[in-house]
């Protein structure tokens, strides 16, 4: 097809073990592009309303974008969504590695699957030919196991591999979907969604060449990021996105035994510079990208982490350390390479036994309960032995393998306020109460608490280039503070919020320093379109309504957009001791949210809204 895509959808039946590819029109990736939005599209659109996440009439989508696989940093990420397991409602998320740029060269942008397969299957991507295979052999294997087989069953060391772990075949409603063993679409349970359909792994081998029209500006720009990313983002290869814990200690902002506390006394223990002194082998990257932000970590004593599964990033330090009360990185290491091997998603994994930790100490959960694992804050041996039963679903694992919000449920007594989860998906390692926009973020999410089509305030509260980004799309009263909601304010998170679903959608790392404008560029320079900021605005924001109009569909009312009432409670310590919004003040950010939006005050996107974005037809997928 030319024009940055390869234009073919695969289609997938894996209860009829059918195969179809359907060549799409370019108008519809100029209008969907991707990632999040082309999901967005297809779980709205071909699902009914109450369909069993787990079940055979659930869709599950791995997508790529036009942006996927090209000569550019940024351009190694690949999406995946669904019905979410973990939340009921609309499950997308993101990840690096190198598989997406192979599905591109194999010759899809995306792999669409319905039905349930007899017998456990992998997909095989290959010289624009897709092909389903048997995975017998596979069930129950780890993911370096089975990396290891599918390159050795396909004679091909460049195989590369996208798969649920064996926490995805039972079903634990968290599990991720392993990209390249060390990177992960981690977040709303499509682990489990592929487990639940016998699909253990999509494998991609392209000797294909990702189109291209204008290659001499992606050349211009792929030199400047070689050129200029030390000046913006050297801290990432040299501490990995750990390098941000202690800045976030300094300012309060470090979840702390499941979010009482903003700072932690072992800080300096977990951090990112401690890592890299201390246990670092090596730095790993992704497609097309010098940054090497990646942690390779390995050692035999007290217990072995081998290597080819990574290390643990800021992300699962957090959750894993200071959420957790442990300052012990060998812990930290050691429950990154559980998380890997069986497939779940180390946020989640985190918060939900810092949870039962907490449980524990107020008398909720007793030795009984917990199978006799002394669950206290700072207990890293706990934490291990709890994740090593999450993962398999035993014991008390089976509780907590479905989520803080369900198991709170399942306690009661007052455990739903111990819960830090917003719809079901627990809170990321980023403080609302010392970014007050992205608190307001987690509430209007599509997927709930997520940190990644947000805002994160301090980036806009200084000149700098979160302040130029924000001008360039249009806002023009920065910097402001973090600790503000004012109208100004949910302006910018709006704004920003959307332009990350266009990342999304595209499928672009958001860690890397481009500009919009350059953003803008590459994309016509790949794809030939004449374009700018507005149009990939309303790119992201057709996502992000397609996505909140699957939730409303599914039950999501506006009185389910909430914070835990623990973020409303200010610190008694520290620089943010006594700083706080209301519950009140947050419900009217809320609400200008919605108004600025172009929704009802009920949080419903209004006729004018959809016209306006092209989306007249979700208007009966809304009624399904």
């Amino acid at each position: 097809m030319g024009q940055g895509i390869t234009g073919t959808i695969a289609y997938v039946d894996l209860s009829k073990r059918q195969v179809r590819k359907e060549i799409i029109d370019s108008h519809t990736f100029r209008k969907y592009f991707g990632g999040t939005g082309l999901i967005a599209r297809h779980v709205l659109s071909m699902t009914k309303r109450g369909v069993d996440a787990l079940g055979s009439e659930n869709v599950f989508v791995y997508a790529c974008g036009p942006l996927t696989g090209g000569p550019y940093a940024g351009s190694g990420r690949s999406a995946a969504g669904a019905k979410s397991p973990l939340t009921g409602g609309f499950g997308v998320g993101e990840g690096g590695g190198f598989i997406g740029a192979e599905l591109r060269k194999a010759g899809f942008d995306a792999i669409v699957v319905t039905g349930v397969s007899e017998t456990p299957v992998y997909l095989f991507a290959h010289d624009g030919e897709l092909e389903i295979r048997d995975a017998s052999g596979l069930w129950g294997k780890t993911t370096g196991e089975t990396e290891e087989i599918i390159r050795q069953e396909l004679g091909d060391s460049l195989i590369r591999v996208a798969q649920c772990g064996p926490a995805g075949e039972v079903l634990v409603r968290f599990a991720g979907v392993c990209n390249d063993l060390t990177h992960y679409i981690g977040r709303t349970g499509m682990g489990a969604v592929m487990g639940s359909k016998k699909l253990k792994a999509i494998a991609a081998r392209g000797r294909g060449q990702i189109p291209i029209v204008d290659r001499e500006k992606v050349r211009e720009i792929s030199a400047w990021m070689n050129q200029h990313w030390r000046d913006y983002v050297y801290r990432y290869h040299d501490t990995g996105t750990a390098g941000v814990l202690l800045s976030l200690q300094e300012l309060s902002g470090l979840p702390t035994r499941n979010f009482r506390e903003g700072q932690f006394e072992g800080a300096a223990k977990i951090s990112g510079e401690a890592l890299r002194d201390s246990l670092l082998l090596k730095r790993d990257t992704c497609y097309a990208c010098p940054i090497r932000c990646k942690r390779v970590v390995g050692f035999d004593e007290p217990y072995k982490v081998d290597p080819k599964y990574g290390g643990p990033e800021y992300e699962t330090i957090g959750s894993f350390g200071s959420t957790c009360g442990v300052d012990d990185l060998k812990v930290i290491s050691k429950a990154n390479e559980i998380c890997n091997a069986y497939g779940i998603d180390t946020i989640s994994a985190g918060v939900t036994i810092a949870f039962a930790m907490e449980c524990f100490e107020n008398g909720l959960l007793s030795l009984e309960d917990t199978d006799g694992i002394e669950l206290r804050f700072g207990n890293g041996e706990a934490v291990l032995k709890v994740l090593q039963k999450i993962v398999k679903r035993e014991g008390i694992g089976d509780l907590l393998a479905n989520g803080s919000a369900y198991a709170a449920k399942k306690i009661g007594r007052g455990a739903e306020e111990l819960a830090m989860q917003v719809r079901g998906l627990e809170v990321p390692m980023h403080e609302p109460r010392l970014k007050w926009g992205l608190g307001v973020g987690y509430g209007t999410s599509v997927t709930g608490a997520d940190h990644c089509h947000n805002m994160h305030d301090p980036a806009y509260a200084v000149e700098g280039k979160g302040a130029e980004e924000a001008r360039s799309l249009g806002v023009g009263d920065v910097p402001l503070p973090s600790q503000d909601l004012s109208l100004e304010k949910v302006m910018l998170l709006r704004t920003i919020t959307n332009f990350r679903y266009f990342c999304d959608s595209a499928v672009m790392c958001q860690f890397l320093p481009y500009s919009p404008a350059q953003i803008v560029d590459l994309v016509k320079a790949v794809t030939g379109w004449d374009t700018g900021t507005a149009e990939l605005l309303a790119v992201g924001e057709r996502a992000h309504v397609m996505a909140r109009l699957f939730n409303i569909r599914e039950g999501m009312k506006s009185s389910d957009e909430k914070l835990p009432k623990r973020f409303f409670e200010a610190f008694k310590s520290g620089p943010l001791a006594g700083k706080v919004y209301t519950p009140e003040e947050w419900e009217r950010a809320k609400l200008s949210y919605y108004r600025q939006s172009g929704w009802t005050d009920e949080g419903v996107p209004t006729e004018d809204c959809l016209a306006r974005l092209g989306l007249m037809w979700a208007k009966e997928a809304l009624s399904r």
